[in-house]
């Protein structure tokens, strides 16, 4: 599940603290954009809890906050978790159960299929495997989330809200994004399906957006920086004729659903943040057969592409180590 643009105080290098876990309760904005972004923002500053400030040495058992020595509301948005080797197991678990759910999915998505369908035989295998849907209930500038994970069909570019009169046709491409909990840990990822017979339009667009992914995936590893991902999708997405969406964002993921830092899909190499060892985050193009820009409906969810030509999305969980990149989302 994408994560708006939130507005942050550029990508300087800072002096950094490491400090233990905080252990107040995960909390997270609304997922909006435009006229909604200021109800967002002002939300995720009040809800989002940033780690304690009590001293000590971080063991194998506890993550690592990176965050400068004093921060301003902007940088409490920037704090940068490294996880320890006990919580990417856990994020491994979480991930495996993820991929698991999408390949459940995976044959029923036919002609005929409404995404309820799709929404509830996913909730109903969650639950039969101990784990919760992180999407239901979660909250919105408008409403809470109603549903147990997103299904953005054709032009829906992400945050689609399964519905029962919603039925997939011959012809279609779905984009399915699931986030179980598993223990306390997000595995969020998504896959677009093609429906039926596609178009050559269509499938290319598929096939571009998961190779996009995947060329970002690639470029993670110690001292490389978050505009690598973006640059080396931008450049691929569009020497293949597509736009890359730039309102919504990957971000960090663990115990909190959406966190820092934000992994924009387009970029300049060399720019950003640094990755390093114990960063765990999501990388989740969105691919436009026409203009980059979209637009929010009004029950602050459901984004569309503004020309209405088809999206697509690839997502995987991934994590930095010490030589390279996990992906943590895989059966």
């Amino acid at each position: 599940m994408t994560e708006p643009v939130i507005p942050t105080g550029g990508d300087k290098e800072q002096n950094t603290a490491q400090q233990p876990k905080s252990h107040k309760r995960d909390r997270h904005p609304a997922t909006a954009i435009n006229n909604i972004r200021r109800v967002a923002n002002s939300q995720r500053l009040s809800r989002e809890s940033t780690c304690s400030n009590q001293p000590g040495n971080a063991t194998v058992e506890d993550s690592v906050v990176i965050q400068p020595p004093t921060l301003t509301t902007v940088e409490q948005q920037e704090v940068i978790t490294l996880l320890s080797r006990r919580e990417i197991e856990k994020m491994r678990q979480a991930g495996r159960l993820a991929a698991q759910l999408l390949d459940y999915l995976e044959p029923m998505i036919k002609p005929g299929v409404t995404t309820l369908e799709i929404n509830d035989a996913a909730e109903a295998w969650t639950q039969q495997h101990g784990a919760k849907s992180a999407p239901l209930g979660y909250p919105g500038a408008v409403d809470p989330f109603p549903k147990s994970l997103c299904t953005s069909v054709n032009e829906v570019v992400c945050h689609g809200i399964p519905n029962a009169d919603q039925v997939l046709r011959d012809g279609d491409i779905i984009n399915v994004d699931v986030t179980p909990i598993v223990d306390g840990y997000h595995g969020d990822t998504s896959r677009t399906f093609l429906v039926g017979t596609p178009s050559p339009l269509a499938k290319k667009l598929v096939e571009v957006t998961e190779e996009c992914m995947w060329r970002g995936i690639q470029v993670v590893k110690p001292g490389a920086r978050i505009g690598d991902i973006g640059a080396a999708i931008q450049e691929y997405a569009e020497a293949e004729g597509f736009s890359v969406v730039r309102d919504f964002v990957g971000h960090g993921v663990h115990r909190i659903f959406h966190t820092a830092p934000q992994i924009p899909h387009y970029g300049t190499a060399g720019k950003g943040k640094k990755f390093r060892k114990g960063m765990v985050f999501t990388i989740e193009p969105m691919i436009n057969v026409g203009t980059y820009e979209v637009e929010v409906l009004a029950d602050g969810w459901t984004a569309l592409t503004a020309d209405r030509k088809l999206s697509a999305q690839f997502e995987h969980t991934i994590a930095v180590t010490e030589t390279g990149v996990e992906v943590l989302t895989q059966a």
